[in-house]
């Protein structure tokens, strides 16, 4: 099911053209909706404009808290960084803060004819349901080494060399955790406060 914004007129006026189904309502929160996708549609200018405002940011989140997949569209050929008067490095900061800090993803189509498009594609990637064979190949099973490691990885402060200096050093994961705090304290690197952080979380009570 689509869901338009009854402020999309282009957009509507465009899939009307499609024979596309929807519907049109007063959306508070995204443009346009698909299922579970929610989908802000931005000009490059508006893109700027809600940028500067603020408004972009306070969409985003709203976007990103009542969406399972929320979905960025900025649309247009002109180059961003020239629409206005902004340092590029402010929209490039923007740009990259939309994708890691919100991890919401951003497309960009050329106009609206391509908005439609990739909307056309969305609804019928939909239809087809899930992919039934993984994407990514499953990764081979840990190796006994492997196992004692991430073990010990997991103490406090102990990353993949400290974890495998310790194996090396007192010969399995149960030495390790047998041996008392002075005698951790010989691996190199590995100072007082390490060694207490470590023995706390194995001698203490679970609570």
């Amino acid at each position: 099911m689509l869901i338009i914004d009854h402020r999309e007129r282009e957009i509507i006026r465009e899939l009307s053209k499609r024979k596309v189904k929807f519907d049109i309502r007063q959306l508070i929160t995204a443009d346009l909706i698909i299922g579970y996708i929610g989908i802000e549609r931005k000009t490059q200018q508006d893109f700027i404009n809600s940028m500067i405002d603020g408004r972009l940011i306070e969409q985003l989140i709203l976007l990103k808290e009542n969406f399972d997949i929320p979905l960025l569209i900025i649309e247009g050929e002109e180059n961003i960084y020239s629409l206005r008067n902004v340092h590029p490095n402010a929209i490039r900061g923007m740009l990259a803060s939309i994708s890691i800090d919100y991890q919401i993803p951003t497309i960009y189509t050329r106009n609206v004819n391509d908005t439609c498009s990739l909307i056309e594609g969305i609804l019928k990637r939909l239809e087809r349901g899930k992919p039934t064979i993984p994407l990514l190949k499953k990764r081979k099973p840990l190796t006994l080494k492997e196992r004692q490691e991430l073990i010990i990885e997991s103490f406090p402060g102990i990353g993949p060399t400290l974890a495998k200096s310790l194996l090396k050093e007192f010969k399995s994961v149960k030495n390790i955790i047998n041996t008392d705090e002075k005698d951790l304290q010989k691996v190199e690197k590995l100072g007082p406060k390490k060694a207490s952080e470590i023995k706390k979380v194995i001698e203490e009570k679970y609570d």
